[in-house]
């Protein structure tokens, strides 16, 4: 287990362990699903995730990507076009997550009852 959750946990303060900001930054219904969508794409438009993420509304996508842009996972460009073309792509690290992403699909796989 980690150190820094042990530590916290000895104070009684879960919410200054690495454990707990980790969850912070993937908590929510559709976060893994587009961090995922994006390691598998690279770079996605706005539309784009809607088609991949069938189930999600427009407000809800557009104020998701805003949590994770400004967690600093992911990178948005916006084009000066007309109509306006707006990409995604993860950040460094936003794609340093993948891995510990695939770690829990994998336990998921392993113990899906």
């Amino acid at each position: 287990m980690g150190e820094s959750f042990l530590r916290a946990m000895e104070n009684a303060r879960l919410e200054d362990s690495g454990f707990h900001y980790t969850l912070s930054l993937i908590n929510g219904k559709y976060k893994v699903a587009i961090l995922y969508t994006l390691s598998i794409f690279e770079v996605v438009r706005f539309n784009e995730f809607k088609r991949f993420i069938k189930m999600i509304s427009y407000k809800t996508l557009s104020a998701t990507l805003k949590e994770l842009e400004a967690d600093a996972l992911i990178i948005r460009t916006e084009y000066p076009q007309i109509p306006p073309r707006v990409e995604y792509r993860l950040s460094e690290r936003g794609k340093s997550l993948i891995p510990i992403l695939d770690s829990m699909c994998d336990w998921g796989e392993q113990n899906r009852l």
